[in-house]
This record gives C-alpha cells, sequence and structure tokens, in this order.
C-alpha cells in the first residue's frame, strides 16, 4: 500500500464566491520541498480542474486563476447543466 505523501497548502488555497458561484482553489505542493506548486478548483458539485503545468509561486498559480476567471468567467468552471439561471 502507498503511503500519499503529506501537503502542505498555500494561504492562498481555499473558497472563492463570484456571481453566486462558489469553488474551491487548492493550491499544493509536497511538504518539506521546494518543488512547484500545483492547482485544481473543485466545484460545489465536486467537479475537478487540475492545470497541467506546475507554477514556480503559489502567488502565479493564484493569479492564472484569477486570469482563468476574469478572461472564461467563474461559471467556465460549471458544467452547462449547474449554471444559475434569472428569471
Amino acid at each position: 500500500m502507498t503511503k500519499k505523501p503529506k501537503l502542505e497548502h498555500s494561504e492562498l488555497s481555499g473558497e472563492f464566491t463570484e456571481d453566486d458561484v462558489t469553488v474551491l482553489v487548492d493550491i499544493y505542493r509536497p511538504a518539506g520541498t521546494q518543488q512547484d506548486w500545483k492547482m485544481e478548483v473543485v466545484t460545489q458539485n465536486e467537479d475537478l480542474f487540475e492545470w497541467d503545468e506546475p507554477f514556480p509561486t503559489d502567488r502565479e498559480a493564484f493569479d492564472e486563476f484569477l486570469a482563468t476567471v476574469a478572461r472564461d468567467g467563474i461559471h467556465s468552471f460549471l458544467d452547462e447543466d449547474d449554471v444559475p439561471t434569472t428569471h
């Protein structure tokens, strides 16, 4: 049985809410290392979005998340069925 390595989570990790949509941004790397940071976004429906390339700093990872939200919108992380509609 393989043990999972302990992870160090960035203080930039956490919930992010925009337009009544909340996602969890998780930025992490193996604990006790100086390795690059990985990032994933988890939706309320537990859909997972992972970036393929790691980031040299946790700030660069979070800035990429913010750029994605600015460019594509927070709804880009949701399935079409999950997008809230207004009436």
